[in-house]
């Protein structure tokens, strides 16, 4: 009995003494981040002096150029360039777009032509427009009330769903198969509305898709600011036989190469498992893509750094992998998993910063129950800083390749009420992001690395047979 006893005693202690050591090390990281973090100056740079990195572009590789070189500045025991061939979409000359209520009566509205989409022709096009919620409205439409239209796509996001995310995804197919759907019943053109929930005058761009639609057959695609929309809408109730007029340049081009940057410290314990975090370098070209994704390349670059600041040695290898074209393809998540695959890389754990430099509020993870179970139990250690939002579901896009069923896959999930204000638009740059905000979810991703590096990770037992 007093063996007993005194083993719980031990085992207490120890735990005891665990938290301590975690505790110290968590306000240690959050402490150098607060004081001494670098991410918010990579991303002034990032913004300001290259601007948005629309994959293939000079200022994506720019954007390679300017972060292998910081990451070669922190003392890495490896950094290198990992080589992927990605689409090179040019967006041409500003868009430009009216509805005619009669003959010389016109209203200008902003649009910007979506990621992929094909031009107009040279003098544009002017048709009738019709209205619809969503690609379904289509089939009980049917061609004869569709053929030698537009298309305008006004279904808004849900305001009722707390998680802009969940609002986001709810509407971003007609974005995203709204031109390849409507082509196929007779459409000259899709206009959409921007996937926002705000209402302002900022045209939100995005990746669409034609599926196998031939290239003579697929139609223009625009996205509308809200205002622009809600007006419209408005507009056509009032008068259904208006004619919309738009002009977009786009060009589709080969593929050219560009890179993943990676750069790593090497584990002293258990090498071979490797853990990373990492967001995507490329954005779009409409602001300088400081939310989507300047913020999570930063602060993936500044994990690494928050570990050697606070004296702290690894037990596994630790990577940042920034990725190239996440927004129109995932070439780079694709081709890190790929290379991962091929020489049998153990991955154990990975984590995107996706979701913009806002506050912090927790992160999601898709996993096995027993690694859920773990990271409830790190909860407290986190409640300090007001991160309390631990929860099950999607990681991110570029990590997603890497899925299977031992790894832990997680996302940084800041507070999303702002997000879609700047998602895709001319609004996405750098004075939007909060330089506290920032270091704090740097702080915060590489706390979470700590404890998976010290506690490891929960692998499922081998069915023996």
């Amino acid at each position: 009995m007093k063996n007993n006893i005194l083993i719980l005693i031990l085992f207490a202690v120890f735990v005891s003494n665990a938290q301590t050591t975690d505790e110290k090390q968590l306000k240690s990281i959050y402490n150098a981040s607060l004081v001494k973090g670098q991410g918010y100056d990579w991303l002034n740079y990032l913004s300001n002096q290259i601007g948005g990195r629309l994959s293939g572009s000079i200022q994506a590789q720019k954007a390679v150029e300017y972060t292998k070189k910081e990451l070669d500045s922190l003392g890495l025991d490896r950094v290198w360039l990992q080589p992927v061939m990605v689409p090179k979409w040019v967006r041409g000359t500003p868009e430009f777009a009216y509805f005619e209520t009669s003959p010389g009566e016109t209203t200008n509205v902003p649009i910007c032509a979506l990621g992929g989409s094909v031009a107009t022709a040279q003098k544009g096009v002017k048709a009738n427009i019709i209205e619809v919620k969503g690609i379904e409205d289509l089939k009980a439409l049917g061609k004869e009330n569709i053929e030698g239209k537009i298309v305008f796509y006004n279904r808004p996001m849900e305001p009722t769903l707390i998680s802009t995310f969940h609002s986001y995804s709810g509407c971003v197919d007609q974005r995203y198969s709204g031109a390849e759907e409507a082509g196929k019943y007779g459409a000259v053109g899709v206009i959409v509305r921007s996937v926002n929930l705000r209402l302002d005058d900022f045209p939100h761009t995005g990746s669409m898709s034609y599926g196998d639609t031939p290239v003579a057959n697929r139609v223009p695609a625009a996205a509308i600011s809200t205002n622009g929309a809600e007006l419209l809408s408005t507009t056509l109730k009032l008068n259904p036989d208006i004619k919309f007029y738009f002009k977009q340049n786009c060009k589709q081009y080969k593929d050219v190469e560009s890179f993943n940057v990676i750069g790593e410290i090497k584990g002293t314990t258990y090498p071979n498992e490797i853990m990373i975090v990492g967001g995507h370098l490329d954005s779009w070209d409409l602001g300088d893509g400081s939310h989507d994704d300047g913020a999570g390349v930063v602060q993936s670059m500044e994990v690494l750094r928050l570990l050697k600041e606070t004296g702290y040695k690894p037990k596994r290898t630790i990577r940042v992998v920034l990725f190239m074209n996440e927004e129109n393809g995932l070439r780079g998540g694709n081709k890190y998993a790929e290379v991962a695959k091929s020489k049998k890389e153990n991955h154990v754990f990975a984590l995107e910063s996706d979701a913009g430099g806002f506050t912090p509020r927790g992160f999601s993870f898709d996993c096995s129950d027993a690694n859920f179970k773990q990271v409830e139990s790190w909860k407290k250690l986190f409640e300090p800083y007001l991160i309390h939002m631990f929860v099950r579901g999607g990681s991110g896009a570029d990590v997603g390749p890497l899925k299977n069923d031992n790894i832990v896959l997680a996302g940084l999930r800041p507070d999303s009420q702002r997000y879609f204000d700047h998602h895709h638009a001319e609004n996405d740059t750098f004075e939007h992001v909060n330089k506290r905000e920032l270091q704090l979810g740097a702080a915060t991703m590489a706390s979470l690395v700590y404890l998976f590096d010290t506690y490891g990770v929960k692998m499922l037992p081998k069915i023996k047979g």
